[in-house]
């Protein structure tokens, strides 16, 4: 339980499927140490999605013994687009299908639900920001980044002397909705990628669950017309049995991640032009493998990514740590942060 003099921070990492929540203390500490997951019910709507937020936030007070009113903040992440107040764009998103959720205020209607101040990020950012701070320590007010979060959609972030790029929007560092060329990158007769966005082509269609689910296996299944995965019963389900078959060496899997690992590479070679961090991070679920089927991801997007010799001899390659939780643990440090709660040093 924490000290009920200083209060908590709830960080809650709001996803296309679950929500991940934690709790950050006066001292730095985060009180959850694995997955703490409920369902996020976003594809029901707003209502549903809010209901589902609140209930995550009762119940990692339950788990970790918190009293509501020690809770001074909460730090929320969702996926984007959105602003930086946390509007979802109007153009929609790829977890944001229901038309309700078109420039949908999540941020103030969670706080108006929970009745504490909610400090909203973006989900690239969130975990961007945790991976930033957590592996580069002291040197991490003077250290740039850049991101690549996998999972249901393809996050991003920019970091720039410790702290978030956001942009006049709010919307910098949405990696996964930058085209990438698609030449040598798709198999001969394969359809250009479509995301749920709008656009085609983007990074996002390609390196993520739902590039897989809608456009890279539907095509290698007709190169692989018998494999298992074609009975799994619906492209849905295949899509989330693809990661298990590649960390098997299965040859149609580890076709789909080497065009994943190729679009995540050539995204990092537009933001090397950009930027020109001192660290490239990947995260997301597409880590969250064996240690050799992850190595062999990581060097794939390495060898893909176009570095000039000075920025190969400058810069680093490194998985965002403690993979899924760092959402949920970025979103309460963010939420620290924004309101000047505690000091830095206590991290």
């Amino acid at each position: 339980m924490p000290d009920q003099g200083q209060g908590v921070i709830v960080g809650l990492d709001n996803g296309g499927t679950t929500n991940n929540a934690t709790v950050l203390d006066s001292a730095g500490r985060f009180l959850v140490d694995s997955m703490l997951e409920t369902r996020s019910r976003v594809q029901q709507g707003p209502d549903k999605a809010i209901e589902a937020l609140t209930g995550s936030f009762t119940h990692v007070l339950a788990v970790t013994g918190t009293p509501r009113e020690s809770v001074r903040a909460v730090g929320l992440d969702t996926p984007g687009p959105a602003s930086a107040d946390g509007v979802i764009s109007t153009r929609g998103a790829v977890n944001f299908v229901h038309p309700a959720w078109r420039g949908f205020d999540i941020r103030g209607a969670l706080e108006a639900r929970l009745g504490v101040p909610v400090v909203y990020n973006n989900d690239g950012n969130a975990a961007a920001l945790y991976a930033h701070h957590m592996l580069l320590g002291a040197a991490a007010a003077s250290r740039s980044s850049v991101s690549v979060i996998v999972g249901t959609g393809l996050g991003g972030a920019v970091i720039e002397s410790g702290r978030v790029v956001r942009g006049a929007a709010g919307m910098a560092g949405e990696l996964g909705h930058i085209r990438i060329p698609l030449d040598g990158l798709l198999a001969p007769g394969q359809p250009v990628p479509v995301c749920n966005c709008g656009l085609s082509g983007d990074a996002e269609s390609i390196a993520s669950l739902t590039g897989i689910e809608n456009n890279l296996l539907p095509y290698w299944l007709t190169r692989f017309p018998d494999h298992e995965l074609g009975r799994a019963g619906s492209v849905a389900q295949a899509a989330k049995l693809v990661r298990s078959h590649g960390e098997a060496g299965d040859p149609m899997a580890l076709e789909i991640f080497g065009q994943q690992a190729m679009a995540i590479g050539l995204l990092l070679s537009i933001a090397a032009n950009f930027t020109d961090p001192h660290t490239y991070f990947l995260g997301g679920g597409v880590v969250e493998a064996s240690r050799s089927f992850r190595d062999w991801f990581l060097a794939k997007v390495r060898e893909h990514t176009d570095l000039r010799e000075e920025q190969k001899r400058a810069a680093s390659f490194a998985l965002v740590p403690d993979l899924d939780m760092a959402g949920s643990r970025g979103a309460a440090i963010a939420a620290r942060e924004a309101l000047g709660l505690w000091s830095a040093a206590q991290r």
